[in-house]
C-alpha cells in the first residue's frame, strides 16, 4: 500500500490515491489541480523521509468544492458588570480528492 504524509492547509494529513480530504481554503476553483508537498512516503516496506528524495515526489489533488464548516458560537461573559458578547464563526474549507502519488 502506498501512502504519503503531506502538508495540507496548515496540518499534516495521511493520504493515498482516491482519498477525500477537507482542509483550510486554498486558492483555485472546482476542477483545478493542486500539488501538495510530501513529508514522508511509504511504499510497501520502503519508507522515504530524506528531503532530497522527497523533492522528486509529487502528490497531486483535484479541487472538488469550496465549502464552510459548522458554526461555532463564541460567548464571553463577565459577572456583575453587564458585559456579554456573542460571536459566531464558520471556517472556510476546501474538499479535495488525491489523484496521484508519484
Amino acid at each position: 500500500m502506498v501512502y504519503a504524509i503531506v502538508r495540507a492547509g496548515g496540518r499534516q494529513e495521511k493520504v493515498s490515491v482516491g482519498d477525500y480530504v477537507t482542509l483550510n481554503r486554498v486558492p483555485g476553483g472546482a476542477g483545478s489541480t493542486l500539488e501538495l508537498p510530501a513529508l514522508l512516503l511509504v511504499d510497501g516496506e520502503k519508507v522515504t523521509s530524506a528531503a532530497a528524495e522527497l523533492a522528486n515526489v509529487k502528490v497531486t489533488a483535484e479541487i472538488l468544492e469550496d465549502l464552510r464548516g459548522p458554526k461555532i458560537v463564541i460567548q464571553k461573559f463577565k459577572n456583575k458588570t453587564g458585559y456579554r458578547k456573542r460571536q459566531g464563526h464558520r471556517q472556510e474549507l476546501t474538499k479535495i480528492k488525491i489523484t496521484s502519488i508519484a
